[in-house]
């Protein structure tokens, strides 16, 4: 339970809460490509306080952990503007 906690649940919470701290799709997913594998990095830490895992496992785990990040603070934003499609007679 605790991986599923730390690879997929811990990344779509900072992905979502950097969505609603920031208005923009770019900061937001900076801030979610930054603050994951810190988080995951901290966790790990906390877990395991007799340093049985390095700092090599955050870093083998992290594209994955970015990815689920900015993923969601990509969902959470949408589209802000609906395109209007063309009919093809107008061309």
């Amino acid at each position: 339970m605790t991986p599923f906690l730390v690879l997929f649940v811990m990344p779509m919470v900072i992905g979502l809460a950097s969505a609603m701290m920031f208005r923009r799709i770019r900061s937001a997913s900076f801030a979610a490509a930054i603050g994951s594998p810190l988080m995951v990095y901290l966790f790990v830490k906390a877990v395991d306080p007799s340093d049985q895992w390095s700092p090599l496992a955050t870093l083998l785990v992290s594209p994955l952990v970015i990815a689920v990040a900015v993923t969601t603070v990509l969902l959470c934003a949408g589209r802000s503007q609906v395109r209007k499609h063309r009919a093809w007679d107008d061309a």
